[in-house]
């Protein structure tokens, strides 16, 4: 099978390199606006040959979409056109609602899923690419009624191939959801790294001070706002729901805080260590 990998990132990359290594496919296709990227593609075995859009495209039986969502949706109709009824197409974008809208009327749509890979790292590009970085994680098809068989097949295989376990939902759904569990954590180290460096400006006691509790809460503020910008934009309310509530339980630390309320406190914290028992599952 050839695949073309749009975007040979992180998770492009790191995708490339398992079915290759699976032997799922025996040629690849890159495509990236970034030449630097491409050419650390090349040097590492990630993809097989530089392409433009239309070639790499057309001469492949599986296209896989691994660009930031909002370029993922400007270009997927364009992707679709270049198709036919043999040919597949996927994304791997962390939103789905307007991704599907974009091609909802699209003649080819049925050749499209919709797919999310449940993991990632604050790291970018291909040398950050690993072949392991999907097995045991979640992978998530949305609207899968909207896809032919065959096409829905094909990424199936795939998800086997990176050792994932398919979870099959709603794009609205699926939304929420990532809101809840993804984008929050994201925008909550990002304001946390944007608080630290305000309050602590010796850069050298920070490095020295921080404790692996800090480095891990903190480790998503190293993501990349080319990436994370368009999430947020694409799923604004949703996340803003979200970021209303973690709001109001920061609210009830502060004030019972300032209250000297350490009952309440306790009892705070105490439901917070519920989560152990949904993570350690």
């Amino acid at each position: 099978m050839k695949i073309s990998i749009i975007g040979t990132g992180l998770i492009g990359g790191s995708i490339a390199l398992k079915l290759r290594d699976k032997k799922f496919t025996d040629f690849v296709y890159g495509i990236d606006q970034d030449e630097v990227h491409l050419n650390n593609a090349l040097e590492l075995n990630i993809i097989d040959e530089k392409a433009d859009m239309e070639n790499g495209v057309k001469n492949s039986d599986l296209t896989i979409i691994a660009i930031p969502v909002d370029s993922a949706r400007k270009i997927l109709p364009s992707v679709l056109d270049l198709i036919n009824d043999n040919q597949t197409v996927m994304d791997v974008g962390s939103t789905k609602s307007g991704i599907v809208e974009s091609i909802k009327d699209h003649p080819n749509r049925k050749r499209f899923v919709a797919f999310h890979p449940m993991w990632g790292t604050e790291n970018s590009g291909p040398k950050s690419a690993t072949k392991e970085s999907f097995a045991g994680k979640a992978a998530v098809i949305c609207n899968r009624e909207d896809s032919d068989a065959d096409a829905l097949e094909i990424v199936e295989k795939v998800i086997a191939n990176l050792e994932m376990h398919p979870i099959y939902m709603n794009a609205d759904a699926h939304d929420v959801h990532t809101a809840y569990i993804s984008h929050i954590s994201h925008i909550t180290s990002y304001a946390l790294a944007n608080t630290v460096l305000e309050k602590e400006r010796e850069e050298d006691t920070i490095f020295q001070l921080a404790s692996s509790g800090f480095s891990s809460t903190v480790r998503l503020a190293k993501s990349h706002p080319e990436m994370w910008v368009p999430i947020f934009r694409q799923n604004k309310e949703n996340v803003l729901d979200v970021l209303n509530e973690h709001i109001t339980q920061l609210r009830k630390f502060k004030s019972a805080l300032e209250k000297e309320n350490f009952e309440y406190l306790e009892e705070l914290i105490t439901n917070a260590n519920k989560i152990r028992g949904i993570l350690d599952k």
